[in-house]
């Protein structure tokens, strides 16, 4: 069974392209995309397998 690690990100409307792009690239995986709580822009939901130990 695969162990997943998880990560919450604010994205800046202007860079939300080139956030995305950068964790992408550390193997992170876009899972949601909800409006942020603090209720200034967004908040993306990534995961990626967790490294074997």
């Amino acid at each position: 069974m695969t162990a997943w690690e998880y990560a919450s990100v604010p994205l800046l409307i202007h860079a939300t392209k080139q956030i995305l792009d950068t964790w992408g690239a550390d193997g992170w995986e876009l899972v949601s995309v909800v409006p942020n709580p603090a209720g200034d822009g967004l908040l993306a939901f990534l995961k990626r397998p967790r490294p074997a130990v």
